[in-house]
């Protein structure tokens, strides 16, 4: 399976994919479209999945991706950082390029790095999602924190079996940071509780602060 994984430089989409040891041990570089592609594997009650999963390797930083990047893509994840607003603001981009090329793939929203306490995309400002019909998780690439859970969503997804489950952990890196489970916690429930809210217009409660910037010749 096809796995790409799109979103902003800098949200974390490597750190994520090189938690998987063997994803990692076993990665090779494909130079036509310009990727790492990392083999992850999870073991299931239907035997094995393989995920290939596509890192962009930084290209997003020099102006997009190109279609060959996604011509291929089965699955998809979308990742931002909550301690990036503009990153979260770029969603909706990453979706129109994703889902112009891929259609009706299934796709998961990753709101990465929820083990920092300043976080600036607060839970239940996350409405992307509803909008798209959207699976969203909050994860901690560098906690492994719910690592698990969006490529047992796409697994579930890909086999049209609602009760596929995981028989064993892969083998992930040791985490690099500690999550604080009841903040992360409230979290979640401010999550559950804005799924009952009615939705509010693309982005409304987010808002960009500028700063002018006097220069001086």
């Amino acid at each position: 399976m096809t796995l790409v994984i799109v979103g902003d430089g800098g949200t974390g989409k490597t750190t994520f994919v090189k938690r998987h040891l063997t994803g990692e041990f076993e990665k090779k570089y494909e130079p036509t479209i310009g990727v790492e592609v990392h083999p992850l594997d999870f073991f299931t009650n239907c035997g094995k999945i393989r995920f290939h999963c596509w890192d962009t390797a930084g290209q997003e930083k020099f102006g997009g991706l190109r279609d060959g990047y996604y011509i291929h893509g089965q699955c998809a994840i979308i990742m931002f950082d909550v301690t990036a607003r503009l990153t979260y603001k770029n969603v909706p981009t990453w979706h129109r390029d994703l889902c112009r090329v891929c259609e009706n793939i299934p796709i998961v929203l990753c709101g990465n790095k929820v083990d920092v306490k300043n976080r600036q995309v607060k839970a239940k400002q996350v409405t992307f999602h509803r909008k798209k019909n959207l699976q969203y998780y909050e994860i901690s690439a560098k906690s492994n924190y719910n690592f698990e859970k969006p490529f047992l969503y796409l697994a579930r997804k890909l086999a049209g079996d609602a009760n596929l489950h995981f028989v064993e952990s892969p083998a992930l890196a040791p985490p690099e940071v500690q999550i604080d489970i009841s903040l992360q916690q409230r979290h979640e429930n401010e999550i559950l509780e804005a799924a009952n809210q009615p939705l509010l217009s693309p982005l409304a409660t987010l808002s960009i602060s500028v700063i002018p910037i006097s220069l001086h010749c």
